[in-house]
């Protein structure tokens, strides 16, 4: 409102119209906003030929901002829905054939940043809509709305008055959960969305595997519930902005990013500092790291564990599947009995993380025992995929040592004659940096074959090997042999295994082709 400096104009980039102008010129023309696409969009052709919308806004007040957009990849891009009813239809895939968006515009395609007017350190005195988002009266040509480049949000969901009138980020206003951790995570957030999903929350999530109950690996939902996996690679889940963290265990990984163990401990403290101060901190009293973070915080905290912490379990015991029954109970006081879905002893502590979150939510107990119940986890988590011969053949994700431990506990719950482990290591950084650890983790395994590494992103520089790694696996005393492709290990395999014995493909490559080879034979 009044004059602003640069707010006002002709509608052309490079002297755009004021924002009341532009909200006001509804007949589909361009309106350009300090560099910024606002207002009635179709069919548009971003100048630059960097960005693409169909975007027919019905409202008065609907906006869609946006800048240095491409179809592959969207930086600093800034979109703002005001009321339901509105389509939108973007080729960027910030929404595909979506309705009614007051809620998630981030879903799919890769998003660098994604912002909400609230909260940014603006270096411009800007109104939208009459309201005041803040400002020193000095525009920064290359930032004219102030976006605060140290303060990204992934997706948000709001009103637009509540967009102006609340100083916060939009996430900081959900409830929404981060799960993070070394390991674990696609679980907890599987058994969380069950639960979610049992209370009739109607949560958005998004969980890095898929998930049966959600048909895939996301869920678009219309309340202000929200739940995401928050992987900690490349500090990723520094972009997040949670009410409630999770934070499962920390362990050495990804050291081709991080420095040490510390590095990657002082990285989840910076995770936690993202939690308001009236959110939670729920993380496991197992794990002396995660303790010293959750020390560190300056939110409110909720541990849990075997036998430490606010949370336990008591009275365990596991049915011939692997999967527990146990008695929750909160500060010393009985709770409630669960039976898992899951198997092993180590899903007994994720599923100690979603029973502290569902607490904090005031989610029902019977929501809580039938969502765990209903839960089998993501594919690939110790997944049953068919028997040959007799023979179980299960695949698992497990890549790093802690994680094929646990899963080569699990299947010692469950009765088996001998297990074969067929384990591709995950990235040359990886088995480079964890080469000790990787020598020692298979001794629960009757024999390992070990196939070549999987570089994923990675290139071979020849400084480790597969056959490196079985010398020292066999210099130990293991029983192990290396064969070098999927069909090497099929043929092996065919003539080993007989009736009861449980074949495990281990690996977050496509060592998952060895079971489906044997099936399929």
């Amino acid at each position: 409102e009044g004059d602003v400096p640069g707010l006002t104009g002709d509608g052309t980039k490079e002297n755009p119209y004021s924002i009341e102008a532009a909200q006001q010129k509804q007949d589909g023309t361009i309106a350009w906003v300090q560099g910024y696409i606002v207002g009635t969009v179709e069919n548009y052709e971003d100048p630059s030929g960097s960005a693409k919308f169909a975007a027919p806004f019905t409202a008065k007040n609907n906006l869609l901002i946006a800048a240095s957009a491409t179809e592959t990849n969207v930086k600093n891009c800034v979109c703002v829905q005001l009321s339901s009813g509105t389509e939108l239809y973007s080729k960027l895939n910030l929404a595909e054939n979506a309705t009614n968006l007051g809620h998630i515009l981030a879903i799919q395609g890769s998003l660098e940043k994604f912002y909400g007017f609230p909260g940014v350190k603006s270096t411009t005195a800007a109104t939208l809509d009459g309201k005041d988002v803040g400002g020193s009266g000095e525009t920064d040509p290359d930032n004219p709305l102030g976006l605060d480049d140290s303060n990204p949000v992934n997706s948000f969901s709001a009103t637009f008055d509540d967009a102006v009138n609340n100083n916060d980020y939009l996430l900081a206003n959900w409830y929404n959960v981060a799960v993070a951790g070394t390991h674990g995570k696609t679980t907890t957030t599987s058994m969380l969305s069950h639960i979610t999903l049992e209370a009739n929350l109607d949560p958005t999530i998004l969980v890095g595997g898929d998930v049966d109950a959600i048909h895939g690996n996301y869920k678009i939902g219309e309340s202000e519930y929200f739940v995401t996996e928050a992987c900690e690679y490349k500090a990723s889940f520094l972009k997040f902005y949670p009410y409630i963290g999770i934070i499962l265990n920390i362990d050495a990984d990804h050291l081709d990013y991080y420095r040490d163990i510390n590095h990657i401990e002082d990285t989840f403290k910076k995770f936690s500092d993202l939690i308001p101060a009236d959110g939670y901190l729920v993380g496991c009293a197992e794990d002396h790291r995660v303790m010293e973070v959750l020390n560190y915080a300056k939110c409110k905290t909720m541990s849990y564990g075997f036998d430490k912490g606010d949370v336990t379990a008591g009275n365990i015991s596991f049915n011939n599947k692997g999967c527990a029954t146990f008695t929750v109970f909160h500060n010393g006081k009985e709770l409630f009995d669960v039976t898992l879905n899951t198997t092993g002893k180590h899903n007994i502590l994720n599923a100690l993380a979603t029973i502290c979150t569902s607490l904090i939510l005031e989610i029902p107990n019977e929501a809580i025992i039938n969502g765990l119940a209903a839960c089998k986890g993501a594919h690939k988590r110790f997944e049953y995929k068919g028997e040959f011969n007799g023979a179980t053949i299960i695949d698992d994700y497990a890549h790093h040592p802690v994680e094929i431990a646990a899963t080569l506990n699990t299947a010692k719950l469950i009765p088996h004659n001998k297990v074969y482990c067929v384990f591709q290591p995950h990235t040359y950084t990886r088995t480079k940096t964890l080469f000790d650890e990787f020598t020692t983790c298979f001794k629960d395994c009757d024999e390992l074959i070990l196939m070549d590494i999987y570089a994923a992103r990675e290139k071979d520089t020849g400084l480790v090997s597969s056959d490196e790694l079985g010398d020292a696996i066999r210099a130990k005393g293991f029983n192990c042999i290396n064969l070098h492709s999927h069909e090497d290990v099929t043929n092996y395999l065919k003539d080993k295994i007989k009736k009861d014995d449980l074949v495990l493909t281990v690996g977050a490559g496509d060592v998952v082709k060895v079971g489906e080879l044997l099936l399929n034979s």
